[in-house]
């Protein structure tokens, strides 16, 4: 396994970066991109976001190693995670309503705070400390998925009055970089964790530093915004008569809950499926990533003007190509007939199709939710999304573990059997849907950026 993750990383790695500085060539200058002030701007939030990008993804690759480093069996440590998860469901309803009360900046400050808290809870081997830090980190990435966007926004459109179609611009290049780190992230874990021997709390403590410098930045180079005030009950009362009365909604919602849930439950299984023979998990981390950023290159290739495939098509290979992976994954680790190989393959299959996933339910999202309706249908989503990986990780804690493992990914496979039969009736429904067709590209453009 050893020389299997360095060789799929070294060739995803050439891959991906091919597909990204192809694109990059291809892409026309506009005036965004010359405006002094819009980029020094840029250069503001980039540098308080990537560094919390870069302290979230330290603790990937090595979350469920140290808990088993602590002598944890697998079903205490399905608990944590479902603390997580739970934690994400509360403060995911309520993330947006806090950062708009509290205000952004202070909110981007809070999450540096709450997040190096739960970085230093990894360092205790009680249990009920790290089940609190599974909670903060939780409260953490709310404030991380909301608080940034959401003071960028406000900056660019209100206090400086760059035009709105720049905003894409800005979250396009965003993700890329958020790729690159995601990659780097895992190689930097695996060289403390593993080559200086450091253990896996390394990365947690690693992540320290970053996440001071994000709030430090953010405080020093920042200033303060507000969102409107708005009751958490009428956006969530909105959110659902929209989902109800809409069938293209409620589809979209059941396919986002399947899949997100089989993706969750999938980075809890990686690691005890892969760590008993020995690879590094850091590399195996980066290639995991590198992956996903394989899969984000063929979307926007998938919908040029060359190939011009519809972001249906592509969310129903995606689905098709987890269950895919999952089916796979039934046989590599059926208890003593384990195929590492095999399933570190059917796993960075999952990742290609998240890569492809993503930017098509956000294209769909867009089209499909209206925008005013967009934060309390997405907390309606986050409950059957959260409750169904907490319920997968209920079931493991009550198995035995090999069998467990294996009957999880049957289940999950199952999972994705219903999320390809939402897709075919989504795709009943919109088929002569134009609104949510991209349009034939005129000239080299990147119809994808706004969605990525």
């Amino acid at each position: 396994m050893l020389f299997t993750a360095y060789a799929a990383f070294a060739i995803l790695l050439a891959v991906c970066l091919g597909l990204e500085f192809s694109a990059c060539r291809s892409k026309l200058t506009g005036s965004a991109c010359t405006n002094p002030a819009f980029l020094q701007f840029q250069r503001d939030y980039y540098q308080v976001y990537f560094l919390a990008l870069a302290a979230d993804w330290l603790q990937g690759p090595y979350l469920y190693k140290l808990y088993q480093h602590y002598r944890f069996l697998e079903g205490q440590i399905a608990i944590i995670y479902v603390c997580g998860f739970a934690s994400s469901v509360l403060f995911g309803l309520v993330s947006t309503s806090l950062v708009d009360w509290l205000g952004r900046k202070k909110s981007c400050i809070l999450f540096s705070l709450t997040y190096s808290i739960c970085c230093i809870t990894k360092l205790s081997w009680d249990y009920f400390v790290l089940v609190v830090g599974r909670i903060l980190g939780g409260l953490s990435t709310a404030l991380l998925f909301s608080a940034f966007e959401a003071w960028y926004v406000h900056e660019h459109v209100e206090r400086y009055d760059f035009p709105a179609e720049w905003i894409p611009a800005t979250f396009s290049r965003a993700a890329f970089w958020n790729n690159v780190i995601a990659v780097g992230a895992g190689v930097v874990a695996n060289f403390f964790a593993e080559w200086l021997g450091l253990g896996p709390v390394a990365p947690f403590m690693v992540s320290i530093p970053l996440l001071m410098l994000t709030g430090i930045f953010a405080m020093k180079n920042w200033d303060e915004n507000y969102g409107k005030k708005r009751a958490l009950s009428k956006t969530c009362m909105d959110g659902l008569k929209c989902l109800l009365s809409d069938r293209r909604v409620l589809l979209l919602g059941t396919i986002q809950a399947l899949f997100e849930s089989v993706i969750y439950i999938f980075i809890f299984l990686w690691t005890p499926v892969l760590d008993p023979h020995g690879p590094p998990l850091g590399i195996v981390f980066s290639s995991f990533m590198a992956a996903s950023m394989v899969g984000s290159s063929l979307y926007r290739i998938a919908i040029s003007k060359r190939y011009h495939l519809q972001p249906i098509h592509i969310l129903s290979l995606s689905v098709l190509m987890v269950f895919f992976s999952l089916f796979m994954l039934t046989f590599s680790t059926n208890p003593g007939q384990e195929s590492p190989s095999e399933s570190f393959l059917a796993f960075l299959l999952i990742e290609l199709s998240c890569g492809l996933y993503f930017p098509a339910m956000g294209f769909l999202r867009r089209k499909v939710i209206p925008e005013k309706d967009q934060v309390g249908v997405m907390n309606w989503f986050r409950i059957p999304l959260n409750l169904l990986a907490c319920l997968g990780m209920l079931i493991l804690h009550d198995s035995d573990y090999k069998t467990g493992t294996r009957n999880m990914f049957t289940i999950c496979s199952v999972m994705m059997v219903m999320a390809l039969l939402a897709v075919v009736s989504l795709f009943t429904v919109v088929r002569n849907n134009a609104e949510l067709r991209v349009p034939a590209p005129q000239g080299q453009t990147d119809p994808s950026s706004p969605e990525l």
